[in-house]
């Protein structure tokens, strides 16, 4: 019995003590409702801790002082605040408000005086709050003073302050008048930009990086821009940028650049699988520089069961240097085509011009010699092109592993002319299209078109690289790569003349990494444009968002032949 009374009272002894020290609740009703000052006031009041009933009583003064501070906050100046506590446990303390009529803005006068007055990039805050007749908000009022301050120190007036920042409140009256003037002083300007550090580079190329003249009126986004053009530039493993306004000398800033390069040489190696072309392996070798200008070269290989393919390139860094580049290239590439006997292989070398127009887009500009061997179904030749094409692509995203929101554009197209180092007259030309939103964070919408044709006068000479096929991860799931095709005689796929597929898919995010998917599918590859027939597909997936991008596993099941599920695994970026 003894034993027994020791543990019971033991435990009894235990639940008084956590009793004793459980955290206070806080509890504060706003009459009539007001969900803003509710908020505001439990924030400015916090937690209570582990007070008990006693100690409430001591502090509910000094949370009602809170409580007024909170309500003036937000222009309650005339709110009736009481406070009771309840004896229970964990003990209580409640909050009554009557928040009264609200303080309402008289005037309000918001200036900037001297350059930054005409400068149309510095904007003033925008705040349907900020007007008269609006309910004073001390957040707001301060908000205002940050936004002009950082709309100084980004263009660069570093000698400007407030002449005048006045908030006059008459509580009595009910009304507020604010007034806010800044003189911006003059706008200092970014001098000469001088590299320090392990720089094996001519100073022309580096130079020719930065992205603004010299004296040009200071904006940090400039300076942000210059840090990027550095980091992006795949020379240097570190880069510093200093540009303080404690250095300027007449208003002009020295720009300062740390810079530390990269090794000259990487290596990479990886695995992959996708359900279109199996197991595969890549490896490429890169020379970063090769010389003071910034040359710079590699290789790149892939091996698959149906594709083997290397190639190699050389860089010429052009103006501006980061964005435009002469690229010269070649490759070898053997693929099986359509999981038969068909093959194709493949010589191209060529140069190719890479730039970045004022408008976003990349451009790319191409002359390319295409020496293609190929066995199609009972068709086999030896196709010679030089085809000058032309590309533009545009990318719009506001994440490049995992966006939420863009869209990508992307347009192709070559020609070559029958007797000028080709054998055929070909046109061939391919245009994709896709899109991503996100709603409410959880739920995804993906859509993508893609429409291909090629035109020749001698269609039987065209080679396979410039046929059309479709069915696989990328085109139309539920189907087997390149498995929609026209066909001979003896039902071999021979590829077709154009292509369409098309794709709309709903995703919905279950975690934070996870997502389940449900999509449909459209398309083929077909010999004429009346009336083609389009293969459909439905099926579910699901997501994971890995640290290089989307993988996704998808069942997918078609609608217009006779077949079971199919299933498809790819992985990469979704725009």
């Amino acid at each position: 019995m003894s034993v027994f009374f020791k543990t019971c009272a033991g435990f009894a002894l235990s639940l008084i003590s956590v009793a004793v020290w459980a955290e206070a609740a806080l509890s504060v009703r706003v009459q009539p409702n007001n969900a803003a000052l509710r908020s505001n006031i439990e924030a400015y009041i916090g937690s209570l801790g582990e007070r008990d009933a006693e100690a409430l009583q001591r502090y509910r003064r000094v949370a009602e002082g809170q409580a007024e501070q909170a309500a003036q906050a937000l222009g309650y100046y005339s709110a009736r605040i009481s406070s009771e506590v309840s004896n229970q446990t964990p003990a209580r303390l409640t909050l009554r408000v009557e928040p009264g009529e609200p303080v309402r803005l008289r005037t309000v006068t918001v200036r900037v005086d001297g350059p930054a007055a005409e400068l149309a990039a510095f904007r003033l805050p925008r705040d349907s709050q900020l007007r008269a007749g609006s309910v004073l908000n001390h957040g707001r009022y301060e908000a205002a003073k940050r936004h002009i301050q950082n709309q100084a120190s980004r263009y660069g007036f570093f000698s400007g302050r407030f002449t005048a920042q006045r908030l006059s409140i008459d509580p009595q009256a009910g009304t507020a008048d604010i007034e806010l003037i800044y003189d911006s002083g003059p706008r200092y300007q970014l001098g000469a930009v001088s590299f320090v550090g392990d720089v094996p580079f001519d100073e022309q190329l580096l130079q020719r990086m930065v992205p603004f003249d010299g004296n040009s009126p200071y904006d940090s986004e400039q300076i942000a821009e210059l840090y990027q053009a550095l980091r992006g530039s795949g020379y240097f493993e570190s880069v510093r940028v200093d540009a303080n306004p404690a250095d300027a000398a007449q208003q002009v800033i020295p720009v300062k650049v740390q810079l530390h390069a990269r090794k000259p040489r990487s290596m990479g190696l990886g695995l992959g699988y996708s359900t279109d072309v199996g197991p595969r392996g890549r490896a490429n070798w890169t020379r970063h520089w090769a010389n003071m200008q910034g040359h710079s070269y590699g290789t790149e290989l892939e091996l698959s069961a149906p594709r083997q393919n290397v190639g190699l390139w050389y860089d010429i860094p052009l103006d501006p240097p980061l964005t435009d580049k002469l690229r010269f290239a070649g490759g070898y590439q053997y693929e099986e085509l359509a999981n038969t006997d068909s093959l194709s292989e493949l010589l191209t070398v060529g140069p190719e011009w890479h730039s970045k127009l004022e408008s976003g887009w990349q451009r790319v500009l191409s002359l390319k010699f295409k020496r293609e061997e190929y066995e199609l179904g009972d068709d086999s030749g030896l196709s010679t092109l030089l085809m000058p094409g032309v590309s533009y692509a545009y990318l719009r995203s506001d994440n490049r592993i995992d966006p939420n929101h863009g869209y990508r554009l992307q347009f192709d197209l070559a020609v070559a002319k029958e007797g000028l180092v080709a054998d055929a007259n070909v046109v061939h030309g391919n245009v994709l299209l896709k899109g991503l939103t996100t709603l409410a964070r959880r739920h995804r919408f993906l859509g993508r078109v893609q429409f291909g044709g090629t035109e020749s006068d001698g269609f039987s000479s065209v080679p396979p690289s410039l046929r059309f096929f479709a069915g696989g991860d990328q085109t139309v799931r539920g189907y087997d790569y390149q498995s929609l095709s026209p066909e001979n005689n003896q039902g071999d796929k021979i590829g077709g003349r154009y292509l369409f597929a098309a794709s709309a898919e709903y995703q919905y995010s279950v975690a934070e990494r996870w997502r389940v998917a449900t999509f449909v599918d459209q398309g083929n590859s077909f010999n004429s444009l009346d009336f083609p027939s389009l293969k459909q597909s439905v099926g579910i997936g699901l997501r994971w968002v890995s640290p290089v991008g989307p993988l996704r596993l998808d069942l997918a099941h078609p609608l217009d032949d006779e077949g079971g599920v199919r299933l498809h695994f790819s992985m990469g970026p979704e725009l």
